[in-house]
């Protein structure tokens, strides 16, 4: 029986029938309003009503606790005012990770505080059994910390704490720890125990912990979320105790890096937070980013798991770190790709490691990625499915790693002026693959789905691979090496020059190909030709002008490249558009660089946080977030802007490099033979 509004029936009137793609998006809030927290182990966003949407325990590429960012009904964490869901203001304490949001009601004024904790080594007794790399002096602590504090008036907070294991297909399960209101555990068997701690007495109501909270001006309340045997902090002087420390790691960090005088300091410092805070520091690996399926096209299908670590996106990572001066997270990722490719307790013949073939991506503890599946049973963010975990891509053939690792070596050793055999090996193996492989198609750094191509930069990335080698071989007094090396980068070379340029002077996406491709504006950057060349600067010119929308790059035109996803449409690649400001740089259009990177800045989220791309329509982003490889392209681009900006007024750009023998490797004017 249908009923009726006068003469209008319930659908006519509007009140039945599915909603359209623009109701569905306000349900969740914009990716660019979500904060990120890290303990360099583990991380979570923070949606701007002061829930946790996302949180992946006990690795980042496990399953969800917090999924509500993927699915309103699965899981979420939120400590907010009772009756506000729109703060007055959020930012980040300076040089920190520690989020601090600030509200506004009727009643009074409220600060929250969240961080996920980070404090001194604590770990006296035992080694830890994850931890890979050299111990530092500080360690993650495996809990997530969320203070609330009466600044005026008085304030009703709320807490409501409902994790839904495996993605929300599994509620929690909780119990009382004690004879008091203050400390509930989870006790679902076949998942990590969670302990809710806290000054506010808990309600157990289902899968909820609820409690609620009356605040008056000076009050403080806080609740710990842990998952660790070690005891989380029991009072506020604890709790304020580990703030202090979290802190002090972040600052402690920051400070050790070298950024310029300059306005963009604070955005590059923003920047290397979150490249650190996507670190996994047991292993050095280095996440792309925290999510999984964040659409790169609202409603679409191109939604995929970005939880594990790229070798070409760490690689590039490190060259970025480097002229920041943290070294340290390179020497890490260098000893994480020999473990991946050098197993420990694996021997051939008793005496020489095993070495594994090298894949495009791996977890971050090391193991391959888990296999691709789609989950039926979450609707997706705004409705964008499906919703993926694993990556198809870890097996691809992506010839362009090969030469993003022997690059990321090479830079090392200039910056450390040492090479270690293990380093080595890695790039014999590189260059060899490299050389094996260029004549073959590939997917290359866009990891098509569709048939594979001879790829342009793919092949300029082989050249990579022998031309950097080389030099690392002529500085081991390797000549035969050097030299055969230094003959297959001169032939790659040749062929792409040959078989890679267009009929209108500019290199291709595709050898045989007339379609432009925005990875090609690395070619400046990387050595390939002088800057002034002008089939250089006919390319970086023919991609400014047609793949990009304003100050937004597109990587490819998906309507007529075959990737594999059927034409459907995506959002510009805001990496694509950061490598523009920097070929721009390189090419001598400073102007036109500074006027595009400026553009770009204005498009940061309001905690200076990028995703993936960026829709030009509307400055929405997109796509997983936040993304180690935006962040990377825009240190580099931010630096290039501001030195060469130092070099046109004589303004100083820093000490020189030390005149040690490994200095030598960086010269562009290299003989052909060793004598």
């Amino acid at each position: 029986m249908r009923r009726s509004f006068g003469s209008l029936t319930l659908r006519e009137s509007g009140l039945l029938g599915p909603p359209n793609q623009e109701a569905l998006e306000t349900i969740f809030p914009p990716i660019a309003d979500y904060a990120f927290l890290s303990d360099c182990e583990n991380s979570c966003l923070v949606a701007p009503t002061g829930a946790i949407e996302w949180l992946c325990l006990p690795k980042p590429h496990n399953q969800s606790v917090f999924g509500t960012l993927l699915d309103r009904a699965a899981g979420s964490f939120r400590l907010a005012p009772v009756d506000s869901a729109v703060p007055a203001h959020r930012q980040y304490l300076p040089g920190t990770m520690v989020l601090e949001t600030t509200w506004q009601t009727r009643g009074g004024w409220l600060i929250v505080r969240d961080f996920l904790a980070v404090g001194p080594w604590y770990r006296t007794g035992d080694r830890s059994d994850h931890h890979r790399r050299t111990p530092g002096d500080f360690d993650a602590k495996h809990v997530l910390v969320r203070t609330a504090k009466c600044l005026h008036g008085s304030v009703d907070l709320v807490l409501n704490c409902e994790p839904s294991f495996d993605y929300g297909r599994t509620d929690a399960r909780w119990e009382y720890a004690g004879a008091s209101y203050d400390h509930v555990r989870t006790i679902n068997p076949d998942f990590d125990q969670l302990n809710l701690t806290g000054d506010m007495r808990f309600g157990i109501e289902g899968r909820s912990i609820r409690a609620r909270h009356r605040l008056s001006e000076g009050e403080s309340a806080y609740a710990v979320l842990s998952w660790t045997d070690v005891a989380p902090p029991a009072n506020r002087t604890e709790v304020d105790q580990c703030q202090a420390e979290t802190s002090r790691f972040w600052r402690g960090w920051i400070d050790g890096g070298r950024f310029p005088d300059h306005p963009w300091r604070e955005l590059l410092q923003r920047s290397a937070l979150t490249l650190k805070g996507l670190t996994y520091a047991p292993s050095g690996a280095l996440l792309a980013a925290p999510t999984t399926s964040l659409p790169e096209n609202l409603g679409g299908s191109r939604n995929w798991d970005y939880r594990y670590t790229w070798i070409r996106d760490s690689a590039f990572t490190l060259r970025s770190l480097h002229k920041l001066g943290f070294d340290t997270e390179a020497d890490d990722f260098l000893e994480f790709l020999g473990d991946v490719l050098e197993p420990s307790g694996h021997v051939a013949n008793g005496s020489k490691p095993v070495r594994s073939d090298l894949q495009v991506l791996y977890g971050v503890d090391g193991t391959s990625s888990d296999p691709e599946q789609e989950l039926d049973h979450l609707t997706g963010y705004s409705w964008s499915r499906p919703v993926r975990v694993g990556n198809a891509a870890s097996h691809q053939s992506q010839f362009d790693i090969l030469g993003a690792i022997v690059d990321c070596v090479f830079e090392h050793t200039r910056s450390r002026d040492s090479l270690s055999e293990r380093s080595w090996r890695i790039v014999v193996q590189s260059v060899e693959t490299a050389l094996a492989s260029w004549h073959e198609p590939d997917r290359g750094i866009w990891e098509i789905r569709g048939e594979p191509k001879h790829l342009t930069f793919s092949k300029v990335m082989c050249w990579v691979a022998a031309d950097r080698g080389a030099r690392l071989a002529a500085l081991r007094g390797e000549k035969e090496r050097a030299d055969r090396w230094w003959r297959a980068a001169h032939e790659i070379h040749t062929d792409i020059c040959e078989h890679a340029m267009g009929a209108n002077g500019y290199f291709t996406q595709s050898y045989g190909s007339d379609e432009l491709d925005a990875s090609l504006l690395l070619l400046p950057m990387l050595g390939f030709l002088p800057p002034d060349d002008e089939r250089i600067r006919a390319t970086v010119f023919a991609i400014a002008e047609g793949l990009t929308d304003g100050a937004f790059v597109y990587r490819y035109k998906t309507s007529t490249t075959d990737d594999g996803i059927g034409g459907e449409p995506e959002g510009s690649f805001t990496v694509c558009s950061f490598w523009l400001v920097s070929a721009l740089v390189e090419i001598g259009e400073l102007d036109r660089a500074r006027t595009q990177c400026e553009k770009l800045i204005g498009s940061a989220s309001a905690l200076g946080l990028y995703g993936e791309e960026i829709d030009p329509l509307t400055a929405r982003h997109l796509g997983n977030f936040p993304q180690a490889l935006t962040h990377l392209s825009l240190i580099n681009a931010l630096l290039h802007v501001i030195e060469a900006e130092q070099r046109a007024t004589g303004a100083s750009i820093g000490p020189a490099g030390s005149p040690s023998w490994w200095n030598a490797a960086g010269k562009d004017d290299r003989p052909t033979t060793i004598v």
